[in-house]
C-alpha cells in the first residue's frame, strides 16, 4: 500500500508520520510530500529517510490514501487531482468540511457512513473534534438543546511561527510575529480571522460542524481564546438537554464511550489538563458538574492534544476504517 502525507514538513505532517509508524503502517511505502522548496530534504520515519517529493510527483505515484495538511488552498487545488488518479484523500483543512457530498468523519461517532464513492473525506476542525466526542453519546441518550462553549486553544494550533513567537517572547528575543500581540503571559480572544457576524472563523467552525456530525437542531454557540500553552487545547462546555440525568449515570456513559478518559475526583484535584493531554491520543473530560442556574444542565471540561485526536490521529484512523472495510485494500 502507498500512503502520501501532503504537507509532510509542517507541524501536522510531522505527527501524521509519527501516528503512522505507531499504528504499524511503517511497512508500507509512505511518500513524504510538500511544497517545492522543501523538495529533496530528508525527513525521519521509522528506521529509515524519506526523501520529499512534490505534488506533481506524487499524484503521478497514484498513492491509494492521501493524509493532508498543507491548507486549504493545497487541499482545493489538488484534492480533487489525488482523487481523479483514484487516491482516498483525507483532507485536514478547513476546504471540504462544509461541501455537500463530502463526509466530515469522527471515526467512533459516524465513521460508517464512509463508502467506496467518497475519494474525499474532510477531517473536522481539531476543537470540534474533541469536543463531539464527548458530546455524541450524550446527545443519543439525553438529546442536546443548546450548547455554549470557550476555547483555550494551544498556540501548536497556529503552527511553527506561533511556537518560535512564544519561545522568543519567553526569552526575550524579538522576532517574526504570527499573532497581532504578545503570546507570552497572555490570552487573545481571536482565533483565525473575524467574519462580518463579529464571530471567527474558528467559532463558527465549532458550530457549523458540529450541526454537520451531530445534529442541525442543536442551539451552538462558541468563543474561541488562544492561550500560550502547547500540550493541548481545552475547553468549557455547558450543556442543555431535552432530558433529566444522573450525574452518575452520565459520568458511566462517558467512561465507556471509546475515545474518551473521565478524570473527575475533585478530592485529590484530578483534572484534564493540556500539560498532561500531549502525545495522548485520548480525549480527557472533567469538572462534571450540574448548571445550577438552569434545568437539564450540566457544566463540562474537556482536554485534548490538538496535533493528535485533534488532527493527525483522527486522520490515520479514518484511513484505518477504509482499510477495515475493504475500500482500501
Amino acid at each position: 500500500m502507498t500512503i502520501a502525507v501532503v504537507g509532510a514538513t509542517g507541524m501536522v505532517g510531522a505527527v501524521m508520520l509519527q501516528v503512522l509508524h505507531e499504528r504499524g503502517f511503517a511497512e508500507h511505502d509512505i511518500l513524504a510530500v510538500a511544497s517545492e522548496r522543501s523538495v529533496g530534504k530528508e525527513l525521519a520515519f521509522a528506521d529509515r529517510k524519506l526523501k520529499v517529493i512534490g505534488l506533481e510527483e506524487a499524484v503521478s505515484k497514484a498513492p491509494d490514501i492521501a493524509l493532508f495538511s498543507a491548507g486549504g488552498a493545497t487541499s482545493l487545488e489538488w484534492a480533487p487531482r489525488f482523487a481523479a488518479a483514484g487516491t482516498y484523500v483525507i483532507d485536514n483543512s478547513s476546504a471540504w468540511r462544509m461541501e455537500e457530498g463530502i463526509p466530515l468523519v469522527v471515526p467512533e461517532i459516524n465513521g460508517e457512513q464512509l463508502n467506496a464513492s467518497h475519494h474525499i473525506i474532510a477531517n473536522p476542525n481539531c476543537s470540534t473534534i474533541q469536543m463531539v466526542l464527548v458530546l455524541a453519546p450524550l446527545h443519543q441518550k439525553y438529546s442536546l438543546k443548546r450548547v455554549v462553549v470557550s476555547t483555550y486553544q494551544s498556540i501548536t494550533g497556529t503552527g511553527v511561527k506561533a511556537v518560535q513567537q512564544l519561545e522568543n517572547e519567553k526569552a526575550g528575543r524579538k522576532g517574526e510575529m504570527a499573532y497581532p500581540y504578545p503570546i507570552h503571559e497572555n490570552a487573545l480572544p481571536h482565533c483565525d480571522v473575524f467574519l462580518e457576524n463579529g464571530y471567527t472563523k474558528e467559532e463558527m467552525k465549532l458550530v457549523n460542524e458540529t450541526h454537520k456530525i451531530l445534529d442541525p437542531a442543536i442551539q451552538v454557540t462558541a468563543t474561541a481564546v488562544r492561550i500560550p500553552v502547547k500540550g493541548g487545547h481545552s475547553e468549557s462546555v455547558n450543556l442543555e438537554f431535552e432530558q433529566e440525568f444522573q450525574i452518575s449515570d452520565l459520568k458511566r456513559l462517558l467512561s465507556q464511550s471509546p475515545g474518551i478518559v473521565v478524570q473527575d475526583n475533585i478530592d485529590v484535584n484530578q483534572y484534564p489538563m493540556p500539560r498532561y493531554a500531549e502525545n495522548k491520543d485520548e480525549v480527557f473530560v472533567g469538572r462534571i458538574r450540574r448548571d445550577l442556574s438552569q434545568v437539564n444542565s450540566l457544566n463540562l471540561w474537556i482536554v485534548a492534544d490538538n496535533l493528535r485526536k485533534g488532527a493527525a490521529t483522527n486522520a490515520v484512523q479514518i484511513a484505518e476504517l477504509l482499510i477495515e472495510k475493504g475500500i482500501v485494500a
